[in-house]
């Protein structure tokens, strides 16, 4: 085509030998007669020079040390694992695994590369100054057997990714009630000794009542959560609905362990997976050279911590808010004890406020009753209608 040899092979960078190899391959197929406009298309070219030259073994010193081991590698990389739990569920179930991380690493590549790029594998890094801000979410793990009951519960692990550091401290846990995920997230302030100043949840629940669907909506945050928020300081900046790009660092962390080290543990005792998981944050995902920061997140921590928010002097106390219906027996029903309200609300809403020591409740934003708090004991019954 006016070329010469040499020419084409600088061009496609390749050996002069390699050029003539392809080219008298494609000749003698009748693949290069004609117009240029005419020739096949790569994809027809590369099919057609695999029939008669099809791909060489690449020499001995090539060939992979655990080439023996791909199926295996396989069957583990299409359940999602990633190269280094792969290598350490391969060395759990065969201790004369002979395969280094490095050499699992570059199977696991090759596999990536046959299967394409997906959706999910597309990020875009967003900056956050340290201490500023933590993303938190749940995650469905299977099930698995709580002492407690003697029985096989669902279970999920609530994850906590520091915006700045990537710093994860994760816990698992068999409800996503409100009284949990509030726990949760005290526990993880203790833990982290001080308070971001951003909390950005998901739309659950036990954070969001209403989402913000458009910019001129107005999310509706849970009551008990904003008492949280109120109590550390903290400011809860909702997830859009539909758009996990704002929480992208805490979902890669949730599918991070669930593909890792809380994968296939159906049936195992919560205890035996939450101290794997604690081993797994200590040694490996807080110790590991981050793949978006190149920064190791243990080693970044204390730049998160020294922009936090002071945590409070006074403990805590645990708020629950909780709406109910006046029954026709002038009570409302919380944590299976009945508590008294004027008659004259017989059927209307009212909102709960229950702490560890006392139960209020109000109607229009009034209070109009208060009783001590006894999960379980006899109705608690005012008889004057208000405290």
């Amino acid at each position: 085509m006016g070329t010469g040899a040499r020419e084409v092979a600088r061009l496609l960078d390749i050996s002069p030998n390699t050029e003539r190899r392809y080219r008298e391959a494609l000749v003698s197929l009748g693949l290069l007669a004609g117009h240029p406009s005419a020739l096949p298309s790569p994809s027809e070219l590369k099919r057609a020079i695999a029939t008669i030259l099809p791909p060489s073994e690449p020499p001995p010193q090539q060939r992979s040390g655990i080439e023996a081991h791909h199926a295996a590698v396989q069957k583990l990389f299409d359940e999602g694992l990633g190269a280094k739990e792969i290598r350490r569920r391969l060395r759990e179930n065969n201790s004369d695994f002979p395969g280094s991380y490095a050499q699992v690493k570059r199977m696991v590549q090759g596999m990536k590369q046959v299967r394409g790029v997906r959706a999910e594998d597309v990020a875009i890094p967003v900056h956050t100054d340290p201490g500023k801000e933590v993303q938190v979410d749940f995650g469905s793990i299977g099930k698995l057997y709580d002492p407690v009951s003697k029985t096989l519960r669902k279970a999920y692990v609530f994850v906590a990714v520091l915006g700045y550091s990537r710093f994860m401290w994760a816990r698992i846990v068999f409800n996503q009630t409100v009284e949990t995920w509030l726990d949760l997230h005290v526990a993880m302030f203790d833990a982290l000794g001080g308070v971001p100043h951003v909390s950005v949840p998901d739309n659950l629940k036990a954070a969001v009542i209403r989402a913000a669907f458009t910019a001129a909506d107005t999310p509706q945050l849970n009551r008990s959560y904003r008492d949280l928020a109120r109590h550390y300081g903290l400011k809860i900046d909702p997830t859009p609905p539909a758009d996990p790009r704002k929480k992208g660092k805490v979902e890669c962390g949730v599918k991070y362990l669930k593909n890792s080290v809380l994968k296939n543990r159906h049936g195992e005792s919560i205890d035996v997976v939450q101290a794997a998981l604690d081993d797994f944050l200590l040694t490996e995902a807080n110790c590991r050279v981050h793949g978006t920061t190149n920064k190791v997140p243990a080693e970044q921590l204390p730049l998160d911590q020294a922009g936090f928010l002071p945590l409070p002097a006074a403990r805590y106390d645990l708020v629950i808010w909780r709406e109910a219906k006046v029954h026709r027996d002038s009570h409302v029903h919380f944590k299976k004890r009945l508590y008294s309200v004027p008659w004259q609300l017989v059927g209307k809403s009212v909102w709960l406020r229950a702490t560890s020591a006392s139960v209020v409740i109000y109607a229009n934003e009034e209070r109009v009753a208060t009783h001590s708090r006894r999960d379980g004991a006899p109705p608690s019954t005012d008889v004057s209608g208000v405290t």
